[in-house]
């Protein structure tokens, strides 16, 4: 087991599969800005060796799959210029030229649910909860999702998705083909290493030719649209998520969906 960022992120090797693992349990692994440019120079070191063909990406026990930005990081204007799927270390920034496999237990919220929708699949416990949580407090989502996820669930939905910020519980992201696998509380990650051996088995030119033109035939290249998505982002960066993050941490404004 490798640790990086000082434990924040741990990464395991189980043959040709490699296990990411967001390791902040204490703040239901929320990512500060070293969690995810760590997370982005783990994914591209898993992309660079041959040996590793597919991916797993899970949060700590204890913690849920990822609660989205370290909102303490956020109220302290600390990161507020820095997008997930931006430039400059952005985890999400593009896909892999291998396959991850997301494996949610419990909350993918927020820029949480940015990470589990970068995935190619998703296997869901029935424990698992999606949603755009940061609608709460005025965040937007510039880290793929307002991309990502209309080509995933289709755009009503996912305009229903990112404008309410509605929970979503499991079986209805399986419904709506947000999570592809449903499996019992406490074996998401059991069953994602299970998928990700068995693709790992198949012949990889064939399989990843067809992955390629499956997620590249849009009608924008994918890091053009992120661009698109990340400038339309940044007034409300700049502007009501710093002060929405601190009423949050301070005063717990948004908690359980209860918001002014």
């Amino acid at each position: 087991m490798e640790q990086h960022a000082n434990g924040k992120v741990l990464v395991e090797r189980d043959g040709p599969v490699t296990i990411v693992t967001v390791n902040r349990p204490d703040v239901r692994n929320a990512c500060d800005r070293e969690t995810v440019q760590t997370l982005h120079d783990v994914f591209h070191a898993f992309e660079q060796d041959d040996e590793q063909r597919v991916g797993v990406l899970t949060g700590a026990a204890g913690g849920g799959f990822c609660a989205g930005a370290d909102l303490a990081e956020v109220a302290a204007g600390v990161s507020n210029e820095f997008c997930w799927a931006g430039k400059d270390r952005g985890a999400m920034r593009r896909r892999m030229n291998k396959p991850f496999i997301a494996a949610v237990e419990g909350h993918a919220v927020a820029a949480g649910m940015a990470l589990a929708v970068w995935c190619d699949m998703r296997v869901a416990s029935e424990s698992a909860v999606f949603g755009v949580f940061c609608r709460r407090f005025g965040g937007p989502m510039p880290n793929g999702t307002t991309v990502r996820l209309p080509r995933i669930v289709g755009e009503s939905r996912a305009l229903d998705i990112l404008m309410t910020g509605r929970p979503i519980d499991a079986e209805e992201a399986m419904r709506i083909g947000l999570a592809d696998r449903l499996v019992p509380e406490g074996q998401a990650l059991t069953a994602a290493k299970e998928l990700a051996h068995t693709l790992a088995g198949f012949p990889q030119l064939a399989m990843l030719s067809d992955r390629n033109s499956a997620s590249t035939q849009w009608d924008y290249p994918e890091e053009e649209a992120i661009d698109r998505e990340i400038a339309g982002s940044m007034p409300a960066m700049r502007g009501g998520f710093q002060s929405g993050a601190g009423r949050f941490t301070d005063g717990g404004v948004g908690r359980h969906g209860k918001f002014e």
